[in-house]
């Protein structure tokens, strides 16, 4: 199993930051902890990368959950993933993805993100902090 961490990234207007994958498909930041990183590190790391956000304010930890990951046709149970998300608050607006892998990045109303979210864990757990955004 594989650690990665990500982030629920608010902005002024309470618009929850989204991105997109290779083949349309859409998640909230995250990726791999890469070795002698913690969470929080990657968090900030993987957001900056995936959207171009780097004044991040840290509100707390949302919790993990595990997924498979996203490959190629739908699901792919080649590697497991265990993600640890964190709330973050940012004044930055201009989205600009750093990483080729992510090549659009979109501020999104709460109630339109679970829709666009991908992968049903996704959706799950954020379905299940979202009252905890406001």
């Amino acid at each position: 199993m594989t650690r990665s961490a990500g982030g629920v990234v608010l902005n002024l207007n309470g618009e929850v930051l989204i991105v997109r994958q290779p083949n349309d498909t859409w998640s909230l930041p995250k990726g791999h902890i890469e070795a002698g990183e913690d969470a929080l590190s990657a968090a900030r790391r993987e957001i900056a990368e995936e959207s171009g956000v780097t004044e991040l304010l840290l509100v707390k930890e949302l919790g993990t959950y595990e997924r498979f990951k996203i490959g190629l046709r739908a699901e792919d149970k080649s590697e497991k993933k265990r993600i640890t998300m964190f709330l973050f608050r940012t004044e930055q607006t201009a989205l600009e993805p750093r990483d080729p892998h992510n090549p659009e990045a979109r501020w999104v109303a709460p109630k339109g993100v679970a829709g666009m979210l991908t992968h049903e864990k996704d959706r799950e757990f954020f379905r299940s902090v979202v009252e905890e955004l406001s």
